[in-house]
C-alpha cells in the first residue's frame, strides 16, 4: 500500500508550469485557453491553473446551459473570481433540434440523449476557439476517466488536459492550494439529468476510487466494488486510447 502524502502546492506550481511551457512551445502569444465552465471543481481548478500560466487576459470561460440552469450561478462566480472574459452560449435550442431532426429516423436511446449534449457543446467550444485563436482546455481528472465517467468526443476531447493524471482529491486539493471559493471546489458533483450525484450512479464514492488508484486500498474489503470499477475501467479504456488504424 502507498502511503505517499499528496503535495497540493508543489503539484499546483508543477502544473501551472507545465501549461505555460505548453504554450510557449506550441502556440504564439496571443493563443488563448477556451475552456467550458460548469462551475464544478474539474473547471474552476483547471481555469485557475490556465490563468496563473498564462494570465487572465488569455484565458476564455464558455458558459452553455441547456435551456434554465439552475445552479449556473456557480459559473458565473468562477468567471467573476478569476476575472476572466466569458460568452454565456446556451445549447438547449440546438440540443431539442438536432434531437428532434434524429427522432424522424430513428429513437434515440438513453445513451445517445445523454451524450449528444457534451458533443454539442465541446462543437461550441471548438467553435469559439477557432474564432478567437484558442486551444481547448480539457477538464477531466484521472478519476473519472479512470471508470469512463465521461464523454468521448464530448466533454473527455480537447487540446491539452492539464488535470488527468490527478484524482478527484488531489484536484480538490490543489483548488483549495489556488485560493477558490470552497463552493466551487467542494460542490458535489450531478449529472444534471435524473437528479443523483455522481456518486450515486457510480455506486462508489470518489474516496474509495482515488485510494484504489493510487494502491492505498486494494478494496479487497469490498470485492463487489472492486470488481465494478475494475470492469468499468477495461470497457472504458477505449475513451482514452487512440482510435485503432490498420497498420499495412
Amino acid at each position: 500500500m502507498s502511503d505517499i502524502t499528496f503535495d497540493a502546492k508543489k503539484t499546483a506550481d508543477a502544473v501551472v508550469k507545465w501549461v505555460k511551457d505548453y504554450f510557449e512551445k506550441t502556440a504564439s502569444p496571443e493563443t488563448k485557453a477556451v475552456i467550458g465552465i460548469s462551475g464544478g471543481k474539474d473547471s474552476s481548478v483547471a481555469a485557475a491553473v490556465c490563468v496563473k500560466a498564462l494570465g487572465k487576459d488569455r484565458v476564455i470561460g464558455v458558459l452553455m446551459p441547456q435551456g434554465e440552469q439552475s445552479d449556473i450561478n456557480y459559473s458565473q462566480l468562477l468567471v467573476k473570481t478569476l476575472d476572466i472574459k466569458s460568452y454565456t452560449i446556451n445549447v438547449g435550442e440546438t440540443v431539442s433540434t438536432f434531437m428532434g431532426e434524429l427522432k424522424k429516423h430513428v429513437e434515440p436511446t438513453n445513451q445517445a440523449i445523454v451524450n449528444t449534449p457534451a458533443r454539442i457543446r465541446m462543437t461550441t467550444l471548438y467553435a469559439v476557439a477557432a474564432s478567437v485563436g484558442g486551444r481547448v482546455v480539457n477538464t477531466c481528472n484521472l478519476s473519472e476517466d479512470w471508470v469512463g465517467y465521461s464523454t468521448k468526443f464530448g466533454d473527455a476531447a480537447g487540446d491539452f488536459s492539464p488535470l488527468s493524471n490527478l484524482t478527484v482529491g488531489e484536484v480538490k486539493a490543489i483548488g483549495d492550494e489556488l485560493g477558490l471559493p470552497s463552493e466551487l471546489v467542494h460542490k458535489v458533483p450531478t449529472d444534471g439529468l435524473c437528479g443523483k450525484t455522481d456518486e450515486e450512479n457510480l455506486g462508489f464514492t470518489y474516496a474509495m476510487l482515488d485510494d484504489y488508484i493510487r494502491g492505498r486500498d486494494d478494496l479487497s474489503a469490498y470485492p463487489d466494488i472492486k470488481a465494478k470499477i475494475d470492469r468499468l475501467h477495461a470497457a472504458n479504456l477505449h475513451k482514452l486510447q487512440l482510435m485503432p488504424k490498420f497498420e499495412q
